[in-house]
């Protein structure tokens, strides 16, 4: 009996499928299924198997048919590669991790991207940073960082990716620590040995010698621990490892030494500041058994103090050129 109504209703729907046809003046040829009830119930079993697609539709920002301007545009070049050589070999690789919603593409030496994977017609697509600088702490690689990223309010989104060992090259966690600065952990087996990060083997041989330089300066407290990190900090620039923002750059062209100060007071509190590294200077020497030639006018007025300065530097800069200053501690 039930079979009966079902065969029943799929009759009567192919009978007023007919008729709305004829009323909207279609052509109502001879079916080519001799069975009219037979057909549509073929047609209902094939719709009943239709595909549904699960792929996220691509009406946002990634759709080939928007203009170019709305597609992913990075607003600047990926920097130059560096750091340790091993490392190399990721570039032009690119690694994939879907969490919730969001699949993140990590691009070493490149870009970290987003993309949202629902069927939302305006799903976000955008780039998370693009391979900027490392960043560096006692002596080894602790980040890649990714910056100038899409726009996020007053400030543009970046990324700090992690280095982390493991098995096998894959992205292995995506966390977003405060708005729109993210954290990437990169697992890796070019990270596993314990030398794999360092900064100084990764050195021209003139920057090592640099930085050798300025390690026995700081043991012979020739200059103190900030001015130690600011010399090791220009070794990195100098290597492409970090980069000097326009505005220390600007910095660096605007601090140009002068003798002319603005007033007296400014003067003799200069004085008073350069008098006491000469000080300094001159007990460091005595204490190393250097000699060294001072100045045989002892005054003390203002008028003198760039003679005294000047005298005070070019005694110490000669002192390891001179022979006879070269007495004392040889390994100085």
């Amino acid at each position: 009996m039930a079979a009966a109504r079902l065969l029943l209703a799929v009759f009567v729907g192919a009978v007023l499928g007919e008729g709305v046809r004829a009323l909207l003046g279609l052509s109502l040829r001879p079916s080519t299924c001799p069975l009219t009830v037979l057909c549509s119930a073929g047609l209902l079993a094939s719709a009943g198997k239709m595909k549904i697609v699960e792929e996220p539709n691509t009406f946002g920002l990634n759709n080939p048919f928007l203009p170019q301007t709305n597609r992913l545009q990075p607003k600047m070049p990926p920097s130059a590669i560096s750091g340790p050589a091993h490392l190399f070999r990721l570039a032009g690789k690119c690694f994939s991790f879907v969490e919730s919603t969001y699949k993140y593409e990590f691009c070493p030496f490149h870009n970290v991207t987003q993309h949202e994977q629902t069927f939302r017609w305006n799903a976000y697509s955008g780039i998370l940073g693009i391979w900027h600088e490392w960043e560096i702490d006692n002596n080894t690689f602790v980040g890649m960082w990714m910056r100038e990223g899409d726009s996020c309010e007053t400030k543009n989104r970046q990324t700090k990716v992690h280095l982390v060992c493991g098995k096998s090259n894959k992205l292995a966690y995506v966390s977003e620590p405060s708005t729109c600065v993210y954290s990437l952990t990169f697992e890796t087996p070019l990270v596993c040995h314990p030398h794999s990060l360092l900064v100084y083997p990764t050195l021209t041989e003139a920057l090592q010698r640099k930085w050798d330089e300025a390690e026995q300066s700081l043991y012979d407290q020739l200059i103190t621990e900030q001015g130690y990190k600011k010399i090791l900090k220009e070794i990195f620039e100098e290597a492409g490892l970090l980069k000097a923002t326009e505005e220390k750059e600007a910095e660096k062209q605007s601090k140009k030494i002068s003798l002319k100060f603005e007033t007296v007071e400014k003067c003799n509190k200069e004085y008073k500041k350069l008098s006491e590294e000469i000080k300094i200077l001159k007990d460091l020497l005595s204490q190393h058994n250097i000699a060294y030639k001072g100045s045989s006018a002892e005054n003390t007025s203002v008028e003198q103090v760039n003679h005294k300065w000047g005298t005070a530097e070019t005694t110490v800069l000669n002192a390891s050129t001179n022979a006879e200053h070269l007495r004392g501690d040889a390994g100085i």
